[in-house]
């Protein structure tokens, strides 16, 4: 099994059309800031499968890199999935609760954002709440 890190940044946030880059820097920010999240912690040593939304809304999930990574934990290509913090998955609170407490615990998969502090292993949907009340 593998770890998916999803990376996301909005289009309206991105510097990606500017000059000749193929990603925006937010992008390349966070893949650098997951895979060092990965080295620290023991374990996570799997081989690492990347889903990049560069571009994307996370107001819906209607993204080509997320629908992707859904189908690999659903045919258990992964089984674990970082961000960097629960708004680069989505912004979209009642979808995300859905996969948060009910699709990711069905396929078993483990959640991990990093910023959020949260990591299924040992939180709660009550935890989730709590971070996008205070955000």
């Amino acid at each position: 099994m593998s770890i998916g890190i999803y990376l996301r940044l909005s289009l309206a946030d991105g510097d990606i059309c500017s000059g000749n880059k193929k990603e925006s820097n937010s992008i390349e920010n966070q893949r650098v800031f997951l895979h060092e999240y990965i080295k620290e912690k023991s374990d996570l040593s799997d081989d690492i499968v990347e889903y990049i939304d560069d571009g994307y809304t996370g107001s819906n999930f209607n993204r080509p890199a997320f629908k992707q990574m859904i189908t690999d934990t659903k045919n258990g290509t992964i089984n674990t999935i970082i961000v960097k913090d629960l708004s680069r998955l989505g912004r979209d609170y009642i979808e995300m609760g859905d996969y948060i407490d009910q699709i990711f615990p069905r396929l078993g998969i483990r959640l991990i954002a990093v910023n959020s502090n949260y990591d299924s292993i040992n939180s709660s949907i009550f935890c989730i709440c709590n971070h996008f009340l205070e955000s």
